[in-house]
């Protein structure tokens, strides 16, 4: 028969607590820093008020931007966007799908969008538009300004509406990716 032995247990010294306990703090500072990273970049909720985007998403859709998508780019035709209208921090962040890029031009002539004096074909079959507002006449977008509509054309404020205009760089929150709320709609924004 072996002889069994007793694991002794080692004592740790003052520096050995010390040690694991800076360990336990820089592991908890280090997920609270990643969660905090992942939900301000990629998770901050906005809420899609009204109808102006009945098409694509329902009044009260809770839904996701990725703020880093244009800290280091810039929007792109076709991407819904939440901003800031007229950079007023304190009002209701808007939802709306950029048209027109900088330094485009754009006009709405019978309810057909034209960039540049180009016919504009949408990817999306939204309804026919019979407001145009300030985009009866020719628009020219400065430097970091953006032209936005609403994919229900004729049920929204968006920038052919005075009050909203063209939407600077700096008003844009982020993208618009993923709808969180209600569940019959939760995935993936198209």
């Amino acid at each position: 028969m072996g002889a069994r032995r007793k694991k002794q247990k080692v004592k740790k010294g003052p520096f050995e607590k010390i040690k694991t306990g800076m360990r336990w703090i820089f592991q908890i500072a280090a997920v609270i820093l990643i969660a905090y990273m992942l939900i301000f970049f990629w998770g901050q909720p906005r809420t899609n008020i009204g109808q102006a985007m009945e098409t694509t998403l329902s009044g009260g859709d809770r839904v996701l931007i990725n703020t880093l998508s244009y800290r280091f780019g810039t929007p792109k035709r076709g991407d819904l966007i939440s901003f800031k209208p007229n950079g007023n921090k304190k009002a209701q962040s808007l939802i709306r799908r950029v048209i027109g890029l900088p330094g485009e031009t754009i006009q709405i002539v019978d309810g057909v969008i034209y960039i540049n004096g180009r016919v504009y074909m949408e990817e999306k079959d939204l309804p026919a538009m019979t407001f145009f507002g300030t985009a009866k006449d020719e628009i020219v977008l400065g430097n970091s300004e953006y032209f936005v509509l609403a994919d229900n054309r004729n049920s929204s404020e968006d920038s052919r509406s005075a009050d909203i205009g063209n939407v600077r760089l700096s008003d844009i929150e982020g993208k618009v990716w993923f709808v969180i709320a209600p569940r019959s709609h939760f995935g993936l924004v198209k």
